[in-house]
């Protein structure tokens, strides 16, 4: 498993992807190889929940940082005998090809349209959308978790990857050390979970809150590294009902999220947001941004806002939401239902090595 960050998973849904899926993979029989980047793991055992880690240095630059450490990832690959190297992000596919050199067969989860995002400037979009391209041809296979992508690179490039989506399972706690240390209550606060960056729109979900006549909370959880400036703008409001929590792992993140009236997903970019399906799987009432991604994601099971509008959409939502805890209700039980039904790890998981054995038969 190349091009994530490494796992235990610390940063975004690629590395608790890997972290899923891997540690599944594992209990079926498999040896299962995760490469790190050492400036992020610091996780000092070779081996976590079953899976080997090979820890390499990289460029730690935002525009360097993964393809330079997926490239070196993939020359280390040559030389281990793997069967399968499995990458994420599209931007990896111009590097993709390498451990094909050793016979090995490569696979990439091209994710969402990454060249969408308001952090890359023009020549950064440039090269993203030169490797969209490329992800059918450098790697073996690729493939994507959202259907909305499917029919993009369908429509595209004439070629339509396999669609495998993303896991939702997680543990739900009780309310306990989590929300104490924030000053919190079980079912009174609104959560944001995901990197505070621009594109992710976490700017929507504070201004509508700060309209709200409620006694709720709201709490954004995330970070991020190259958005310094945007994220002391969040930080800019005088709301003292808005809550910071920085980055929030393990228990710490399954409590604030089994506990939330409501998750708001704000992102209008990207493909299947795996805090939305967690959300979901938490039994949350969940309220997206309007995109296609966003809405195949939820079906029925969630409410949408018009993210052109931004705010002022959002917080006509909210308050409908506040007024009506029947429909809170409701669309709780929907999104937990949509969770188990449909994007259950051990299914995806078998998926997985129905594509692997499949590649490695032709």
């Amino acid at each position: 498993m190349l091009g994530s960050r490494g796992i235990p998973a610390s940063y975004s849904g690629f590395e608790t992807y890997y972290e899923q899926l891997g540690a599944r993979l594992v209990q079926r029989g498999h040896q299962v190889t995760v490469y790190c980047r050492t400036h992020h793991i610091a996780y000092p055992d070779p081996t976590y929940r079953g899976m080997r880690l090979v820890k390499l240095s990289t460029i730690p630059n935002k525009y360097l940082d993964t393809i330079v450490h997926s490239a070196l990832s993939g020359l280390h690959a040559l030389t281990q005998g793997y069967d399968i190297a499995l990458y994420v992000i599209a931007g990896n596919s111009l590097v993709a090809w390498i451990p094909r050199l050793a016979g090995q067969v490569t696979v990439l989860n091209v994710d969402g349209l990454d060249w969408k995002r308001a952090k890359w400037p023009g020549p950064a979009k440039a090269y993203i959308r030169f490797a969209e391209r490329m992800a059918p041809v450098l790697p073996t296979a690729y493939l994507t978790d959202s259907r909305v992508v499917q029919a993009y690179y369908r429509e595209a490039y004439g070629s339509e990857p396999p669609y495998i989506p993303y896991g939702s399972e997680v543990p739900r706690v009780p309310p306990g050390e989590t929300l104490a240390r924030f000053g919190l209550e079980a079912r009174k606060y609104i959560l944001f979970v995901g990197r505070l960056v621009p594109e992710n729109c976490a700017h929507h979900l504070i201004e509508a809150f700060q309209g709200l006549d409620t006694d709720l909370r709201c709490v954004i959880v995330g970070d991020a590294p190259y958005a310094e400036a945007y994220i002391a703008r969040l930080k800019a409001t005088r709301d003292p009902r808005v809550i910071f929590t920085g980055y929030q792992f393990g228990t710490a993140y399954h409590e604030l999220g089994s506990n939330a009236a409501v998750f708001v997903e704000t992102s209008g970019v990207g493909g299947t947001h795996p805090a939305l399906l967690e959300a979901m799987a938490f039994g949350n009432c969940v309220v997206v941004h309007d995109t296609a991604e966003n809405l195949e994601t939820i079906g029925d099971a969630g409410l949408s806002y018009h993210g052109a509008t931004g705010a002022d959409a959002l917080r006509e939502l909210l308050a409908r939401l506040l007024a009506d805890p029947d429909l809170v209700a409701e669309l709780r039980a929907r999104a937990a239902a949509r969770a188990a039904a449909v994007y259950s790890w051990d299914a995806i998981t078998d998926q997985y090595e129905a594509l692997f054995e499949a590649l490695l038969t032709r």
